[in-house]
């Protein structure tokens, strides 16, 4: 294998990366929520707007993230831009598990909580099939990264 193929695949900087994430939230509130989500396809992986009560604060906050569909659940993953720190929305889920994400479709209540060991591999996989350099991005941190099963809860 030469040098080439060995080099871990490049991420934009830090700063673009939570720009984009900061643009997709402010294009969805600009826009009273008609742009800024999207659905999962086999082809692509979708987007969600989770919004938790901060851990501190008792205050709502809002992320928008990315996500699977795994039968009635939607997964996504706690990575933070692939930067170390856990995101600030796993923190506050693990303090308030039940938050509701809001879809292109509307809005559900949910109940979030890690994968187990048994789960966390087949999710792994679904979301390797959407980005070849998942694994080279993950080697990034110095934790594992969370896959976040949100699973839909009454009411």
């Amino acid at each position: 294998m030469s040098e080439a193929s060995k080099k871990s695949p490049s991420l934009p900087p830090r700063w673009f990366i939570r720009t984009f994430w900061t643009v997709q939230r402010a294009v969805h509130s600009v826009t009273g929520g008609r742009l800024g989500l999207r659905r999962a396809t086999a082809d692509r992986w979708g987007m969600m707007r989770l919004r938790t009560v901060g851990r501190r604060s008792g205050e709502e906050r809002v992320a928008i993230l990315g996500y699977v569909e795994d039968g009635p659940d939607l997964v996504t993953m706690a990575m933070n831009g692939w930067a170390d720190p856990e995101p600030a929305w796993w923190l506050n889920l693990q303090g308030h598990p039940d938050v509701t994400v809001d879809l292109p479709g509307g809005s559900r209540a949910v109940h979030g909580r890690a994968a187990d060991p048994d789960e966390r591999p087949r999710l792994w996989a679904r979301w390797a099939a959407y980005d070849k350099d998942l694994d080279a991005f993950a080697a990034r941190r110095s934790r594992e990264t969370a896959v976040v099963i949100l699973s839909p809860r009454a009411g």
